[in-house]
């Protein structure tokens, strides 16, 4: 485990935490920050919640943007994982912490059951993911970041996914870290008009955990990334995830957005798309990487980018197929959490990092939408600290 120096013990510097967060040099947030740094952008985080009161966050969490009834303990994060995506995407920086990659963007916070809540009362308090989502259509946020997911699908959240996407916001979801365990399918990544993220590293190589499909969109660096390494956020560690990617892809929304404010949703994930780093055409997208590596760079340097037509929806191939397996056949998902011991699972090691597993579900969680399968970024990678950018685009294509 590597556990990195915050704000929070004396004489940490900001390179201390910053000079690990090796994709902020890959891809020029200098020089992105010159041109947008995600101001007037307001990016949801669903998570575990999000506490306000880390010094890289003060200021940035609008909790007065959150609906009396969806509130409850929204600043109360029960294992620092929504507190960690919040910094990812706006974290001011300060003090020697997380800087955000869009750190002039506010985050509004929303707290769900995940994985880590184990609360009886507390989980029977918890939003319906549903309801939640359908309460930030209703406002005025750009972007929906979901970090987590899991073989679970209900109508009622498919429905207010699709509501939330006619409202005309953006929604980020990681695809999953269980490919080495063969389990490929992780919602909401995988409902129409989410974007699945997958999660890469320096070279732009998929990491092998990060699970694979036709519904993986987008990649974002994923590795080798300092996340809180718990609920009582003291220290930063080195982590892994699709978890980390859905955050940083959901900031490079916010950094084009803020330097286009007219653009439609539409019109800001096709920038995405068209601009992703890739070797493979655009029209094959890899199961792996999907559309490539995200670039917002690429687009926040050239003033005359055109983003197409406002109204045209740049996945609405994917998002009129649905979830194929290998053969091209439809996959249908679990309606059912399933049941799990956490400390049997892999990905609770010092080997592996993000990865709480599913909560063990009882005959009632089963019924509850709020109760998912979480991928939480926890501290195990060792660090490995290097300056290149993206240079290689590796799309390790299914056959």
């Amino acid at each position: 485990m590597t556990i990195l120096s915050t704000g929070l013990v004396p004489g940490a510097t900001a390179a201390d935490t910053q000079s690990q967060q090796w994709y902020l040099s890959a891809m020029k947030t200098d020089e992105m920050w010159r041109v947008s740094t995600g101001k007037g952008v307001k990016v949801a985080v669903v998570d575990t919640g999000v506490n306000p009161d880390t010094r890289s966050l003060r200021g940035q969490i609008l909790t007065d943007n959150v609906p009396n009834g969806l509130d409850y303990k929204a600043t109360d994060d029960y294992v620092g994982h929504g507190t960690s995506m919040a910094e990812l995407i706006a974290g001011t920086g300060a003090g020697g912490t997380l800087k955000g990659l869009a750190p002039d963007a506010k985050i509004v916070p929303y707290r769900v059951a995940l994985t880590g809540l184990d609360n009886k009362t507390e989980l029977e308090k918890a939003p319906a993911l549903a309801d939640v989502i359908r309460a930030i259509a209703d406002s005025d946020v750009k972007i929906i970041n979901m970090s987590f997911g899991g073989r679970i699908t209900r109508p009622d959240i498919r429905e207010a996914i699709k509501y939330a996407h006619q409202k005309g916001k953006l929604m980020f979801a990681g695809t999953g870290n269980d490919a080495e365990e063969g389990e490929t399918i992780a919602f909401p990544a995988a409902y129409p008009y989410v974007i699945g993220v997958a999660a890469s590293d320096e070279s732009g190589t998929v990491g092998k955990f990060s699970e694979h499909g036709n519904y993986v969109d987008l990649a974002a660096p994923g590795l080798d990334v300092p996340t809180w390494c718990d609920k009582t956020l003291r220290a930063y560690c080195t982590s892994e995830g699709t978890s980390v990617a859905t955050a940083i892809a959901s900031a490079s929304a916010a950094l084009i957005w803020s330097a286009h404010p007219d653009w439609t949703a539409n019109q800001v994930l096709n920038s995405l798309i068209d601009t992703a780093g890739r070797d493979w055409a655009r029209d094959d997208p890899s199961t792996y990487l999907g559309y490539g590596l995200i670039r917002p760079r690429k687009v926040l340097e050239n003033k005359d980018y055109d983003p197409g037509p406002a109204a045209t929806d740049p996945l609405a191939k994917e998002n009129a197929t649905g979830v194929l397996d290998e053969a091209g056949d439809p996959v249908a998902a679990s309606s059912t959490a399933p049941s799990s011991d956490p400390s049997k699972d892999s990905k609770n090691s010092k080997e592996t990092s993000d990865g709480q597993t599913p909560a063990a579900a009882s005959d009632a969680d089963t019924t509850d939408d709020t109760t998912l399968w979480v991928t939480l970024g926890a501290a195990a990678a060792v660090l490995v600290i290097g300056g290149g950018a993206f240079a290689v685009y590796r799309s390790r294509r299914s056959a």
